[in-house]
């Protein structure tokens, strides 16, 4: 059986990754497992004229407070709970983090983007299931009602 003694959620705080953080505590329970959330921020591709005017600071801290928030709330439920925040391209980060603590099992939200938006947006959770050496347990988005 697969020892699970700790699982990484990275989350970029959608309704995906809070189903995916409520899976994951659950889990945690069961395996009585450390829990890690992750968010990865980073600066919008711009040009470099555009990029001098972002206010990366101001980013950085406010992505640092949804994830105090975040792990705030969480560790309300279940104590052994942590977060790490980095910047930089959100699948090559969640790598990073699964080798850097020694992940057993990274649980993360999916949007089930189609067509051009995904080929637009890309899909992180497609890269790190394809390139992750931890298992992966994706957490789909609700279905939108069919409309009629």
């Amino acid at each position: 059986m697969l020892a699970i003694k700790h699982i990484l959620v990275p989350t970029d705080f959608s309704e995906p990754s809070a189903r995916a953080l409520a899976a994951a505590v659950e889990l945690a329970r069961a395996f009585d497992a450390r829990l890690t959330l992750l968010h990865v921020w980073s600066v919008p591709n711009a040009g470099y004229a555009e990029a001098l005017a972002w206010p990366i600071e101001a980013m950085e801290a406010a992505a640092r407070r949804a994830l105090d928030d975040a792990l705030a709330s969480t560790s309300k439920s279940y104590a052994k709970t942590d977060a790490t925040l980095r910047e930089g391209i959100e699948w090559k980060q969640v790598l990073a983090v699964v080798d850097e603590l020694g992940i057993d099992l990274v649980v993360m939200g999916t949007h089930g983007r189609r067509g051009l938006p995904r080929l637009v947006l890309g899909s992180v959770a497609e890269k790190v299931v394809r390139l992750c050496p931890a298992p992966v347990l994706t957490v789909a988005a609700p279905k939108e009602p069919e409309k009629k």
